[in-house]
């Protein structure tokens, strides 16, 4: 199995770098990562489902990329699914295909969103090393009024970056999180790469 575009993310750095390079992947992307057998946006969508959230819920998909997270959401049944990206080109894909309500370009600081306007917030394969920064593992929680749901992952990249797996040891001692799952398990097996899958419910 190939990764052309996956083994050159990993190591860039900035949101412009990561932008132009998700931008030139973007026609190829799902099929690179099916080649490679990229489970996490299901191991994802089936904790938020576990977690008795009502299929109407409102949940935005951070950082969507060419809507895998948001078909794996719609599988487990959930129907009203915004999503947002860095890359222009990312986001030609998911809205050819219908699969969010509403698509809008992610901004390098807080998204204008009102606390609780979601229920849940998902960004599936979105933080980490060659991605987006830690801080916004902060810009989403902060989109949830309590007892509202953030399902993540993190690759192994990126969990041998203490920067990022530190924040939720913070969270979890401030009492500001409640880790109703953590699970490690298949990510891009084509590449020998696991991932953990996190789903944190608000306090």
């Amino acid at each position: 199995m190939t990764g052309k575009f996956l083994k050159k993310t990993y190591g860039i750095e900035g949101t412009p770098a990561v932008r132009a390079h998700y931008n030139e992947w973007a026609a190829s992307y799902d099929a690179e990562v099916a080649e490679n057998g990229y489970a996490t946006p299901a191991r994802c969508a089936a904790a938020l489902k576990a977690s008795g959230l009502p299929p109407e819920a409102p949940i935005l998909d951070m950082g969507c990329g060419t809507g895998l997270g948001g078909l794996a959401l719609r599988a487990e049944g959930f129907t009203k699914l915004d999503g947002t990206d860095l890359s222009p080109g990312m986001l030609a894909e998911p809205r050819a295909r219908g699969i969010y309500r509403h698509l809008f370009p992610a901004t390098e600081g807080a998204p204008d969103i009102p606390a609780g306007t979601y229920r849940a917030v998902s960004a599936i394969g979105v933080i980490g090393s060659g991605a987006a920064p830690a801080s916004l593992l902060d810009t989403c929680l902060g989109l949830l009024d309590p007892g509202g749901y953030f399902v993540f992952s993190f690759n192994d990249h990126t969990l041998a970056m203490p920067e990022f797996t530190d924040h939720i040891a913070r969270w979890k001692i401030a009492g500001a999180v409640r880790i109703m799952v953590e699970e490690h398990g298949p990510h891009l097996p084509g590449l020998d790469m696991s991932s953990t899958v996190y789903l944190l419910e608000k306090n």
